[in-house]
């Protein structure tokens, strides 16, 4: 876990009907001692629609553009429902991308999407 928890990014793989990958990249950021770790997207996007499907993901450090730089490890997603969890789980992601984050929830309010965003959940299942 320390390995991911290290990267400033990390691109998640979610798995589509056919059985292919879709690799996406995506700011994190841990949350809770269980090892969680938390990604904000748009309600409608399809790695929400996908993780609804398969939970099996794979995630791999990356760049901001989404290029791979290291081994990929297994993980496990979930949609996340709970106002607490989410109140954390953003409160991380402010701490860890700061001023970023702000510029990025203004815009989304602004826009009428922050009411849109799905919370997702992962956790490594090997390290």
């Amino acid at each position: 876990m320390s390995a991911i928890n290290q990267q400033r990014y990390v691109s998640i793989a979610t798995k589509k009907r056919d059985g292919s990958w879709v690799w996406t990249p995506v700011w994190f950021a841990a949350c809770g001692a269980e090892g969680a770790f938390y990604v904000f997207s748009a309600g409608a996007a399809g790695k929400v629609k996908r993780i609804r499907n398969y939970q099996d993901i794979q995630i791999a450090p990356c760049t901001a553009s989404g290029k791979i730089l290291g081994q990929s490890v297994l993980g496990k997603a979930w949609l996340e429902d709970g106002s607490e969890q989410s109140r954390d789980a953003y409160a991380a992601l402010k701490l860890k991308y700061g001023w970023q984050m702000a510029v990025l929830d203004l815009f989304s309010k602004l826009s009428g999407n922050f009411s849109k965003r799905q919370l997702l959940g992962f956790s490594l299942t090997d390290d």
